[in-house]
């Protein structure tokens, strides 16, 4: 069963998913990220610019099979178009169809409130359903 992982409180999304995709990279993870394609658009410009000093491997779901097999970092508008990651980050207001294939799936949940409305039915959505889920607090840990 998906092992499910809320971040709350994130004041960044596309910041603090960069530093999430740099640690998971540099764990040697593969991991798909789906959200919406505006969204991805500008993680993508902001894996090649968010730090001088780290290279974070990634590219869209529409590359060559080729790019796809040895690239870490698959972004892709659904979880149908990913290939085969143990993680799952998710970016977008709906529960992401098909998240059940990957092993952990991360939700990022920004501090407004049309973030956290969304982010408490994709909870719900988790728990009618019987998954464990764990709960980061970015504010506590301030």
């Amino acid at each position: 069963m998906t092992r499910i992982a809320f971040h709350f409180n994130v004041p960044d999304k596309l910041g603090y998913a960069c530093r999430l995709l740099r640690k998971a990279h540099a764990a040697g993870e593969r991991v798909g990220v789906v959200g919406p394609p505006d969204v991805l658009a500008a993680l993508d410009s902001q894996l090649w610019s968010f730090s001088a000093l780290d290279f974070v491997p990634h590219c869209a779901a529409g590359a060559p099979p080729a790019m796809l097999a040895v690239t870490p970092i698959v972004l892709a508008d659904r979880c149908a178009r990913l290939p085969d990651a143990g993680v799952l980050v998710h970016l977008g207001d709906p529960v992401p169809e098909g998240f059940e294939r990957f092993e952990r799936l991360i939700e990022l949940v920004a501090t407004d409130d049309a973030d956290r409305g969304h982010a408490r039915l994709r909870w719900r959505h988790y728990a009618e359903r019987g998954y464990d889920i764990q709960r980061h607090d970015l504010a506590a840990k301030e």
